[in-house]
């Protein structure tokens, strides 16, 4: 689909961040952004206190690892894991992890994680190009920080990346990366089991997959040749929900160079195709969407292209959206709902991007700074978030950091916002930076913690436990 005229406008080019060696300057500002308010009364740097404010000490880190590398579509170079999960208290005051608790159930590979936003539950989805993918739920335990597997369900597909939640916790979304499926799965909302598979999409629309499970480029390479097969195929790798109406799906597929717009009914559990845009600049080839997110407060949207090493920046049409979330059913518009604004390089300039790819991409909850691993020049990159009426949502490069270990493939916040967790899975290790707000620099707090091919850093903060009966039973003493 066109998303409409692209003319550079250097008038409307964010100023220049201050100047950092290891930052790329590459932007490229393809359509003048609206004027736009926040939408929320409060400040941006009182959010922020009062986010760091809210954090307690039940801040507890969980990280996957993969157990197995022979069925993945890519190629570890660290320690496959013997255990799946490992689970650390972080202190919040000075960001030093305690591992609490390592898996005993046997999971193999898993590598997305989400916490229930209501319940003590925690879900993981398994990656393998060869075997189904699963989604297995676990009951987390907020003291001693204890796992336990409590049940998991058939994904519906292989290698499967991608796990949402719609805000009545009714449905869960699921992507399953090597045959681009993307199903809808109940929500049990007495305890939050998956009861099962509603509704599944396929972009390939039942045609077999070009690409074999058992013969294929390995997808950390970045090369001509592991491009093209890679994106000889549809292959969907996140979903997420508007955060305006909680109905119109988004779904980055790296194969197709696409971002695939649906429209979701929650009490029906489908998705129904509503039309697709370019993740990048028309007739750019080999960009690679692989995560999308949206800003807290600005109607933006910010997609990371795995194999272009760039974010695209997009506008979001509210009134595109309402109309095809409010049309009688079978009459959506396929409009874009995305309008493509900004392109910004994640990388140097002269570091060749074949040597890189991206890992994710991270909005900081105060809203200033947008995140991106990379993969290959082993660092974050941090861009600030211009809050100007001409240019709200669009970025500039504020700081560039190695992330101490090799192959960062996720970071995470803890829930204070202010420190940051890398998973380096090539070098077996996690490391914690200190977040500057101000500055949007990452700097190193010298804490370093081994764990075999990290792959995912959740963040959970355990739900308070509904009131009981009053009991004369003492408290028990807390584990930590």
């Amino acid at each position: 689909q066109a998303l409409g005229e692209y003319g550079a406008s250097p008038s409307l080019a964010p100023p220049a961040g201050p100047p950092c060696p290891t930052a790329s300057a590459s932007v490229s500002v393809h359509a003048p952004m609206a004027a736009v308010g926040t939408g929320h009364s409060e400040d941006a740097t009182a959010s922020a206190v009062r986010l760091a404010e809210s954090a307690n000490s039940s801040q507890l880190i969980v990280v996957s690892c993969y157990t197995r590398f022979d069925n993945l579509a890519h190629g570890p170079r660290g320690t496959q894991a013997v255990r799946s999960l490992y689970t650390f208290w972080m202190d919040p005051a000075d960001g030093q992890m305690t591992l609490l608790s390592v898996s005993q159930d046997t999971v193999m590979n898993p590598a997305f994680s989400r916490f229930h936003p209501r319940q003590n539950i925690l879900y993981t989805c398994t990656e393998s190009v060869a075997e189904p993918g699963e989604i297995v739920s676990w009951s987390v335990d907020p003291s001693s920080g204890k796992l336990t597997k409590i049940g998991s369900c058939s994904a519906g597909g292989t290698s499967t990346c991608y796990i949402t939640i719609d805000k009545d916790c009714e449905n869960m979304l699921v992507v399953n990366y090597w045959d681009a499926t993307i199903g809808v799965f109940g929500l049990s909302k007495a305890d939050a089991t998956v009861t099962g598979v509603r509704s599944m999409f396929d972009p390939n629309e039942g045609r077999p997959m070009k690409a074999r499970h058992d013969k294929h480029v390995n997808h950390s390479e970045n090369d001509e040749k592991a491009q093209k097969e890679r994106q000889s195929d549809p292959h969907s790798h996140a979903v997420i929900l508007d955060p305006f109406f909680g109905q119109v799906a988004y779904v980055p597929d790296l194969g197709m160079d696409l971002i695939r717009q649906f429209r979701f009914d929650k009490a029906s559990g489908t998705l129904t195709a509503a039309g697709t845009c370019p993740s990048g600049p028309p007739g750019r080839l080999a960009l690679g969407p692989r995560y999308i997110e949206f800003h807290p407060s600005f109607p933006v949207a910010y997609v990371v292209n795995e194999l272009s090493s760039e974010v695209s920046v997009f506008s979001f049409d509210r009134q595109a959206a309402e109309a095809l979330v409010k049309a009688p059913p079978g009459q959506g518009s396929s409009e874009p709902t995305l309008r493509l604004v900004q392109t910004v390089k994640t990388i140097p300039e002269a570091f060749p991007g074949h040597l890189n790819t991206c890992g994710r991409i991270a909005v900081h909850p105060s809203g200033m700074f947008v995140l991106v691993s990379n993969r290959g020049h082993d660092s974050i990159t941090v861009f600030r978030v211009h809050r100007e009426m001409d240019a709200a949502g669009l970025l500039s490069v504020a700081s560039t950091q190695h992330t101490r270990g090799a192959t960062p493939r996720h970071f995470q916040f803890d829930g204070s916002g202010q420190w940051l967790i890398t998973a380096n899975q090539d070098s077996d290790k996690i490391g914690v930076f200190r977040f500057n707000l101000a500055t949007g620099k990452l700097e190193w707090s010298g804490q370093q913690y081994e764990v075999p091919s990290p792959n995912f850093v959740c963040s959970v903060v355990p739900h308070a436990a509904p009131p009981r009966a009053a009991s004369s039973a003492p408290a028990a003493a807390s584990k930590l």
